[in-house]
């Protein structure tokens, strides 16, 4: 595997590297694949990303690694329901305009223990370093709603898998993407962190693409919706005719 060749590479220039501290790189990192493919069976997926550090990782050192993956920004409405007459109806609403549709953050150790709160906020790490503009009501309420909405349907992860480290240097996390994952740019930002500063970054960037029969039907709803819709009532009708038939038979 491509990320397995390049893990034993690393551990062997490594130590032969460490002669040569003007031109060795503080940190070196890669994905498993560069593109995720979204097919009609299509049930989520895991990237791993991995790479090496020219000091040791761990408490001793002072040294750890956070890796960040965040997806297109996309807007999304958090609404309150309230009651009316005894009817639940759609009442107060805030829009969150800009806001990114995918999250992920994994780390050696929880980012609050190895960088200031400026630094969190202004690199954006953890969720609660998240600016998330709202536009209408601005009830703290609305964001946390948000936050666990977003937590729940698995977009938005916290430390939902840490950075494992393997003889010292080399390091691996898995970032889950659901099935429910937009389709488009994604970027993976790998950060070594040394005395609470960051001292080397990497950007990686992956695509997520539909394929197949999902890239045939997503096409049609969007040049002919018209005809997507047309499509779905038809299929709807033989569904329902069909399964009149079989328990008709039985």
């Amino acid at each position: 595997m491509r990320w397995a060749a390049l893990l034993i590479a690393l551990a062997l220039a490594l130590p032969a590297r460490a002669q040569q501290p003007a031109t060795t790189p503080l940190l070196t990192a890669d994905l498993s694949t560069n593109q995720v493919e979204i097919t009609t069976g299509f049930t989520g997926a895991s990237v791993i990303v991995f790479g090496a550090t020219e000091n040791l990782i761990g408490p001793q050192t002072g040294e750890d690694v956070v890796v960040l993956a965040w997806g297109p920004s996309q807007a999304t409405v958090v609404r309150r329901k309230v009651n009316v007459l005894g009817f639940w109806v759609n009442g107060p609403a805030a829009t969150f305009p800009e806001i990114p549709g995918f999250y992920a953050i994994a780390a050696t150790r929880p980012v609050w223990e190895v960088l200031p709160e400026e630094v969190r906020r202004s690199a954006r790490l953890g969720l609660e370093a998240l600016p998330l503009r709202a536009v209408g009501a601005q009830a703290p309420a609305f964001r946390a709603a948000l936050l666990d909405l977003k937590q729940q349907d698995g977009r938005w992860q916290e430390y939902a898998a840490p950075v494992s480290v393997a003889g010292g240097r080399l390091f691996s996390t898995r970032v889950s993407f659901p099935d429910t994952v937009q389709t488009g740019d994604y970027r993976v930002e790998v950060l070594l962190v040394r005395d609470r500063r960051i001292v080397a970054r990497q950007e990686l960037f992956l695509r997520v693409d539909r394929v197949g029969t999902a890239a045939w039907i997503a096409n049609i709803a969007r040049t002919a919706p018209l005809l997507y819709g047309l499509g779905c009532i038809v299929l709807a009708a033989l569904a329902g005719w069909l399964g009149s038939v079989l328990f008709r038979r039985n």
